[in-house]
Parts: structure tokens; C-alpha cells; sequence
């Protein structure tokens, strides 16, 4: 069981030194077990697909956790200037657990959610950034059903977001509780250590009660909206969105780039090394609708060449579970840069000419506007 937490002072060493010591023995770890499969691929010449997707998931482990690092990092610093704003809890909530349903259904797992409405003040970025990252944690650990509550506590009336999960099979034999100064290491993940930092960061209230065969987290809100927001002046509040002014506003969001040809795909990774996310590449509609089929990411961007009546397809189908889904596309020549709308324009278009200066502004644009 654990209580709750704050976050440490800059001087903690020791956390720091133990944060340390994980990112190196995850990635090591992670990637002491590629190589060995390398090291057999090369000897035999041969790898299975289970192999295959075994390798692939041991180098996404250790890109994952370098990922996490530097934002544990950014977090830390103390730099991030924070734009606080109203956003509908709620809602931000049912989008990021609908975008990660797809992944969640994949691992044999139900989410579950009883919502009640609650607006909060926050920075929406991080706020969005820490939802993602709870869910990262709980896929990583959860059998069977996940519950996601929020409710509003009677006294202080602030907005409780509570998360309970499995993380044994039900019919385990073993103890149904365990010591208050026991751990369950595995639950301590890199995930969990950048749910922890988020929360800090924007100075929430965070618990964690872990039995031998369950997990509840539970983050609290202080600066909850009711009639009267004691504490926050109307200068505090943007009732419109503002990005926040972090210099990677986005880090740790996932993109999948559609292109065939390898110097756009090159200049579409030169675009975005500087922003912190998390982006694949696959050369064709066939390998996306692939990539998707188990989970999808927070953005695709596609060469205008690939278009057609199956990217169509795929299109639809994601916009039916997620009708905010960014799509941007990179049209074969030209300076064109224009972001989409409520209209017809319901995707954003960047000349090739233009991808250096204008994919960073439109996937910043793009992926604030689904917060």
C-alpha cells in the first residue's frame, strides 16, 4: 500500500539515483534479450514470427523507456511554464480511453467507466500527457477488467479520478493482502515513475493502494470548477485553448507516418527529432492497417500518393471510434500549408516543400485541438 505521495525536493538524491538505476537496467535488459536474438538470427539465418514480434517489442521496450527518461527529465527541471485553463475532465478522459480501446481489447482486457461531470483547472497538455501515461501503467500490469471512476468528493469538492485494476489472475493462490512495507516491484515500472512526475508537476493529489492481487490509483483534483473557485482569479482561467509553452508540448505522443519513399520518410523524421514523440514508419496502406489493428496511434501522417479507396477505408474506420483522429497528409510538391477545420477540411495538408517549417506547427496545432 502506498500513500500519498508528493513530490520529492531536488535534492533527494536517492530518488534520483534509483531513477537512474532503472533506466539502465530496463533499456539493459531490454536489449541484452534483442541482441541475443540478433546474435541467433545471424548464426542461423532464420527467426519465426513469434521471434520476430518478441525482438520488435524488446527494442520498443527499451526506445519506451529512453522516451520516459527525458521526460522524467523535463518534468523535473522545473522549467515547464504551465497554462492553466477549464477543461472538461471528463470528456479528455472517455477520448483517451476510446483511442486506447483498440490496445486494450488486444490484450483480452475490458475497460469499464462510470463518469460523473467535472471540470478542473489544468494545463490540457499535461493533463492529457499524464491520462495517456496512466493508461501506459495500467496496460503494462492489468488481468481482466480495468474500472476507471471519477467522482467529486463531498468535502473539499474536488474531482477524484480512480483507477482499479487486477494485476494477478483472480484464481491466484496467494494472499489476498499484503504488508503495508511490502512492494510489488513490477508495479513500479518506468510508467508509473512518469505518472508519479505528471501528477507532481501539476501539483495533484496522487495514491496508490496495491493488495497482493489488485491496484487502485486514485488522483485528486484541488482546483475543481464549481460556482465559486476559491483561490483562482478569472485572469488564472483561459476559457479558450492556449497551448502550453513547454518546449515539447507534445513528448511521448505516438505518430505513424504512411510513406513509400524513403527521403520523405527521411524528411519527415528530420522534422520532428526535436519534438519528443514517439513515431513508426511503414511504407504502405496494407502495413498501417497492421500497425492499427491492435492500437492505434495519436496521429497518422500519409503521402498524398497513398490515398485512395483502402486508406479511405482505413480512415473511416478510425474516425467512427475516434471522429477527432488526426490525419495530415504531404502532397507531392508545393509550399501548401493548411490546418483542417469543421468543414470539408477535416485533415491538415503540408506541401513537401514545406515539411521542415510546417509538420511541427501542424501536429502541434492538430493534437492540442483533440485535448
Amino acid at each position: 500500500m502506498q500513500s500519498p505521495s508528493s513530490a520529492p525536493s531536488t535534492a533527494n538524491d536517492d530518488h534520483w539515483r534509483e531513477l537512474i538505476s532503472q533506466i539502465g537496467s530496463d533499456v539493459g535488459i531490454a536489449l541484452s534479450s534483442a541482441m541475443e536474438r540478433v546474435t541467433v538470427l545471424a548464426t542461423t539465418g532464420k527467426i519465426d514470427r513469434v521471434g520476430l514480434r518478441a525482438l520488435r517489442d524488446e527494442i520498443e521496450h527499451a526506445r519506451r523507456v529512453g522516451m520516459i527518461g527525458q521526460q522524467l527529465a523535463r518534468f523535473a527541471s522545473g522549467r515547464i511554464r504551465q497554462s492553466p485553463e477549464q477543461v472538461n475532465l471528463t470528456q479528455m478522459t472517455r477520448d483517451v480511453l476510446v483511442q486506447r480501446g483498440r490496445e486494450a481489447t488486444a490484450k483480452g482486457l475490458e475497460l469499464r467507466q462510470s463518469m460523473r461531470p467535472a471540470d478542473v483547472i489544468v494545463d490540457a497538455t499535461l493533463l492529457h500527457a499524464l491520462l495517456q501515461a496512466v493508461v501506459d501503467w495500467v496496460l503494462e500490469h492489468a488481468r481482466g477488467t480495468i474500472e476507471f471512476r471519477l467522482d467529486i468528493r463531498p468535502w473539499p469538492p474536488h474531482a477524484r479520478l480512480t483507477c482499479q485494476f487486477g494485476h494477478q489472475p483472480a484464481d491466484a493462490a496467494i494472499p489476498d493482502v499484503v504488508a503495508a512495507s511490502d512492494k510489488v516491484p513490477s508495479l513500479d515500472s518506468m510508467s508509473w515513475r512518469l505518472v508519479q512526475q505528471i501528477a507532481w508537476t501539476l501539483q495533484l493529489v496522487i495514491e496508490r493502494q496495491d493488495s497482493a492481487n489488485a491496484s487502485t490509483l486514485s488522483l485528486e483534483f484541488p482546483r475543481t470548477v464549481s460556482e465559486q473557485i476559491e483561490g483562482v482569479t478569472a485572469v488564472e482561467i483561459d476559457q479558450g485553448f492556449g497551448v502550453s509553452d513547454n518546449s515539447k508540448p507534445l513528448a511521448g505522443s505516438h505518430v505513424l507516418v504512411v510513406a513509400s519513399r524513403r527521403d520523405t520518410r527521411n524528411e519527415i523524421r528530420e522534422a520532428t527529432r526535436h519534438m519528443g514523440l514517439l513515431v513508426d514508419f511503414v511504407s504502405s496502406v496494407e502495413e498501417a492497417e497492421e500497425f492499427c489493428r491492435d492500437a492505434l496511434p495519436h496521429a497518422i501522417v500519409y503521402e498524398s500518393g497513398l490515398s485512395g479507396d483502402r486508406f479511405e477505408k482505413l480512415r473511416t474506420g478510425i474516425r467512427a471510434e475516434m471522429p477527432t483522429f488526426v490525419f495530415i497528409e504531404i502532397t507531392e510538391e508545393g509550399k501548401q500549408f493548411e490546418l483542417s477545420d469543421e468543414g470539408e477540411q477535416r485533415q491538415a495538408v503540408v506541401g513537401r516543400e514545406a515539411v521542415m517549417v510546417s509538420l511541427p506547427s501542424a501536429l502541434i496545432f492538430e493534437l492540442s485541438r483533440t485535448l
